[in-house]
């Protein structure tokens, strides 16, 4: 009698439990939990990456010849930089020879001005008023002669540099009009470079060797231009 009442009592309880625990359909849900949860249900649209612009890339020209560019920048400095399509090199390449070729008229002309005033004053006689370097002649007449012999010196020794400073600087546009011809000709001038990492192993050197074979773990890096 007791064990049924005990058992009665117990299945009364558990479905208590589960009704008090079913879900209330008549509560009222807040406005801001239903935006939000239509916002989280609507799918995002996938991200597409934009695809890089095509890069120009360089061929080699086998028609461009360096012999050419060469022998143009011999007979006319930088027209063997106008054949490469290097255009922004020939004004420098005048504006130094122009540079040099002032200072080698001006130092010609000093050379020649100190020299005969020194051999006026090495025969002891004056110019006349009406004969070159006159005025000359009478602006330095406070100047001792070892002076105007020094100057005559320096004088022709920066003629004589200049004139090796024009041949330097013609040599100098003839290799560079060679070397931007033969990248023209024979490789390639774009940004494409192949680069690669490997692990690999190191052995020790002939010097550090010993009974046993030692390697030491690297990375290799190979450059491909």
């Amino acid at each position: 009698m007791l064990r049924s009442i005990f058992t009665t009592i117990l299945l009364a309880g558990l479905t208590l439990g589960a009704v008090a625990q079913k879900a209330d359909t008549v509560k009222v849900k807040n406005p801001q939990e239903q935006i939000n949860h239509r916002k989280d249900s609507v799918t995002s649209k996938p991200f597409v990456p934009k695809a890089p612009s095509k890069v120009k890339v360089y061929r080699p020209d086998s028609t461009h010849s360096p012999s050419l560019a060469v022998k143009r920048s011999a007979m006319i400095p930088g027209w063997g930089q106008v054949y490469n399509h290097r255009w922004w090199k020939v004004p420098f390449i005048y504006g130094g020879l122009g540079a040099l070729g002032y200072n080698l008229v001006v130092n010609r002309q000093d050379y020649k001005m100190f020299l005969a005033i020194a051999k006026y004053r090495q025969r002891g006689t004056a110019p006349a008023e009406n004969e070159a370097y006159y005025k000359e002649y009478n602006s330095y007449s406070r100047v001792q002669d070892q002076g105007i012999i020094d100057a005559k010196d320096n004088a022709n020794r920066n003629f004589q540099i200049c004139i090796l400073s024009i041949a330097v600087v013609w040599g100098v546009q003839m290799v560079d009009a060679y070397i931007d011809s033969k990248f023209i000709h024979s490789y390639t001038m774009d940004d494409n470079l192949g680069f690669k990492i490997a692990p690999t192993l190191i052995g020790d050197p002939m010097y550090a060797s010993n009974n046993f074979n030692n390697f030491t773990p690297a990375l290799k890096v190979t450059l491909t231009f």
